[in-house]
Parts: C-alpha cells; structure tokens; sequence
C-alpha cells in the first residue's frame, strides 16, 4: 500500500468514528480524493507536495466536464477537510486548499406535497400485511419528519405508543425524540399487533419494518413502495421519503409552528438548514394574496 493510500484509509477511519459521517458520504469523498490523487500524478506531483495551484486546476477541471456547482462545492469541501487533517496529523505543514474559492450555490427548494395530496396518500382500501405495513410506513414519515436512513433503522424498543413518540439516530449518530401523531400510533398499534409478527414469521429481528422476508427493509426499498404506493394513488407526480420529511416541515410551519422547534425534531444541526422551509410558507403567502385580495394586482384606469 502506497503512503497516499495510507493516508486515505486513515482519512475515511476519521470521517467514520470521529466524525460520525455517513456511508454514503464517505464514499463520496472518497471518490472526490482518488479523482485529485490522479490528476496530480499526471502533474507528477502527489498529496504531500502539491501547491494550491494544482488544487485550483484540478477544480478548473472538473467544472470543464460538465460537474454540477453542486458537486464542485462538495470536493472543494472534500479537498478543505482533507488537507486541514494533514496538517493536523504533520503530514504538510501547510494548507493548500486555504484560499479555494466555493462556488455560489442556489439553493433549490424542496418539493412539498399539499395537505389535501398527503391526506389523499394516507388512505388505503386494502388492509393485506403489506398495505397496512406501507400505510403504517407513510404515517410514521409525515408524523415525524424522518430520513429514510431513520426510518429503516428503527428498532422495536425506539417506538413508545404509550407516550407517543420514536427514538432515532440520526446524522453524526445523534439521538433524537420525535412526538407522534394520533393517526401514526393507531397504524402503528396495529400494524404491531399482527401484520409485522406475520412478516417477521420465523425470522428474529428487532427492526420495526421488514420486508416480505421478514428482513429489515433496505433504502431502496422503501424508495420503489412509495412510488407504486403513489401510481396507486393515482399521483401524477413520483414521491419520494424525503418529500414527506418536507411536507411534515413545511406544513408544522404554515400552521405556526416555531422554526426551532422545527429544527430540533428534523435533527438540523444548523438553523439555517431549517429556515429554507421558510421560504415556501412565504412563497405560499405570496400566492394566496395575489389570488385573492381584490388589489393584489390593482391598475389604475385613466
């Protein structure tokens, strides 16, 4: 194993246990980090001596094939982390990422589903194992504002139908409480009651929901039952998990819920990731005025 990779693995190690980041992410910033270590071979330069020159190029690059802002903005950040734990660890004594400049970035907003939309998804004429498992599934997700990494972690002894509410680990492995609703632990109290011991049949698990196998459902998963769950539905448009998660936002918003009450039941570290949510409730205002106040788009006549 060469030192460059040396000093990857013990890089992804850090990202891992003492960051606390996520698989999926990982991976992306070890893709980010073995697309650089290439193009600076081809420069006949490595990790341990290249310039901030070399850095910049290498972005220069890939803006020129084609890499969204989105995805430039990532590596910069990967390429910042990267070189900041080298310095750390003594492998540089300096920082050549310090003066890279991150690309401005517009934020798109999520998509939302209409109250009326979600209360038609929350509805089911069948009550088979499965369906009454999806529908339990979709009533968790917009009661709670979970992920789906959440939701498919969700063991039986994170769930209080007593008091109302499920235990999560989220991001950073951080543990959160998040309160139930009234049509979410009903599904819930029933779903337990016999469609997931069905499921589960012989197989021993302490995950919440499982598939037909009686395994923990995977991401994937629940990703291919909401969109058949919403063809079903007759939905034109394809949902995803995490349009319930800001839907559930959105909606504790437009009925006058606090932001950081908000914040903490999404488990955002940063406000400012909550308040974009703020800008549909706005948006939505806006709409509502221009339709219906009688001067909303009054001209003078002459």
């Amino acid at each position: 194993m060469t030192s460059e990779e040396k000093l990857l693995k013990k890089y992804l190690t850090y990202l891992h246990v003492e960051r606390g980041l996520s698989e999926n992410t990982r991976q992306a910033y070890e893709r980010d980090l073995r697309q650089l270590m290439s193009y600076l071979k081809q420069r006949d330069t490595d990790i341990s001596v290249c310039e901030g020159n070399d850095l910049f190029l290498f972005l220069l690059r890939c803006k020129e094939s084609g890499k969204s802002p989105r995805t430039i903005a990532r590596c910069n950040a990967t390429l910042r982390g990267f070189f900041a734990f080298l310095l750390d660890e003594g492998q540089r004594i300096d920082n050549p990422s310090t003066y890279l400049v991150t690309p401005k970035l517009n934020q798109p907003l999520p998509k939302v589903l209409s109250e009326v939309t979600m209360d038609k998804l929350l509805k089911s004429e069948e009550e088979t194992d499965l369906t009454l498992r999806n529908l339990t599934m979709l009533e968790v997700l917009y009661s709670s504002g979970l992920r789906v990494s959440e939701l498919i972690g969700l063991r039986l002894s994170d769930v209080s139908l007593d008091v109302g509410y499920v235990r999560c680990i989220g991001k950073g492995s951080k543990e959160r409480i998040v309160p139930l609703g009234e049509p979410a632990i009903r599904d819930l109290e029933r779903y337990l009651n016999g469609p997931r011991g069905r499921l589960c049949g012989k197989q021993k698990s302490d995950i919440l929901f499982l598939n037909v196998h009686g395994r923990p459902l995977t991401r994937q998963g629940v990703v291919y039952i909401l969109n058949k769950w919403g063809k079903d539905h007759n939905l034109e448009q394809s949902i995803s998990p995490h349009m319930f998660r800001h839907s559930f936002a959105t909606h504790l918003l437009d009925h006058g819920a606090d932001l950081r009450s908000v914040q903490e039941m999404l488990g955002h570290a940063d406000i400012a990731t909550t308040q974009i949510y703020t800008h549909l409730t706005r948006r939505r205002l806006l709409d509502v005025f221009q339709k219906a106040h009688p001067r909303a788009d009054y001209k003078i006549k002459e």
